[in-house]
């Protein structure tokens, strides 16, 4: 006898959870934006304030809104916090976080930047470009850390793959944390160097250069990283 699993309602929270999500994800992400109030969403999905207030704490610890005592809901794009937050407790000791790190890097980010190489647009060309020019003109280590994480982060975006930049900016203190033990140690230039070869190859459409490219750009980032550890130990 074969039994097939009953599938369990969705509550009424979960349904406006889901209401609540198509709503944020139909906006302009370029603009600020703020949700109706409790009572007014409320009325609109026809549900208690409680369930409205319900489904925003869930979102709000999801990283899709924040509440504003006093100033209302705000929508925002932090989806990586919840991850984030788990790292440090999930793996106290630094360097084996800074170690998972890099290998968790180097399973996603080639992959990422072959396709970046296919996929992206003119738009999305010109700001690696400009963010490469800003790393090169980066006046010290706090720019230039910014600068190579914007980088990386634009060829996530630019990849079309939304799950390797949800991954990716989960990993983003860490992925500071990093650059603070190799540009804060051995300056920008390394950083410059690979990645003006990572771009020339998306730039040239050559998805296979662009994957060799991060890759190497990633191995060496790990290399010095050790050798930074190592000093500090």
């Amino acid at each position: 006898m074969h039994s097939t699993a009953i599938q369990r309602p969705a509550s009424l929270v979960e349904e406006v959870c889901r209401q609540l999500a198509k709503l944020i994800r139909g906006g302009d992400a370029g603009e600020e934006r703020w949700l109706p109030g409790e009572r007014s969403l409320a009325e609109q999905l026809g549900v208690s304030r409680t369930v409205v207030r319900e489904a925003t704490k869930r979102l709000e610890q999801q990283g899709m809104l924040e509440i504003q005592h006093g100033n209302g809901i705000k929508v925002v794009d932090r989806l990586h916090r919840p991850l984030n937050e788990s790292l440090a407790l999930l793996l106290p000791d630094v360097a084996e976080r800074l170690l998972q790190l890099n290998e968790t890097r180097l399973s996603i980010e080639p992959d990422a930047t072959a396709l970046a190489a296919e996929r992206a647009t003119q738009t999305q060309l010109e700001e690696l470009r400009r963010i490469h020019s800003e790393l090169e003109a980066a006046p010290d280590s706090a720019a230039a850390i910014t600068a190579d994480l914007a980088f990386h982060r634009a060829i996530t975006d630019a990849s079309g793959n939304l799950i390797f930049r949800l991954v990716l900016e989960s990993l983003g203190d860490l992925g500071r944390a990093s650059r603070k033990r190799t540009i804060g140690r051995i300056g920008k230039q390394t950083a410059i160097d690979h990645h003006a070869r990572v771009l020339a190859a998306i730039e040239r459409r050559d998805p296979a250069a662009a994957r060799k490219a991060m890759h190497a750009h990633i191995l060496a980032a790990g290399k010095d990283m050790a050798l930074s550890s190592s000093a500090q130990s």
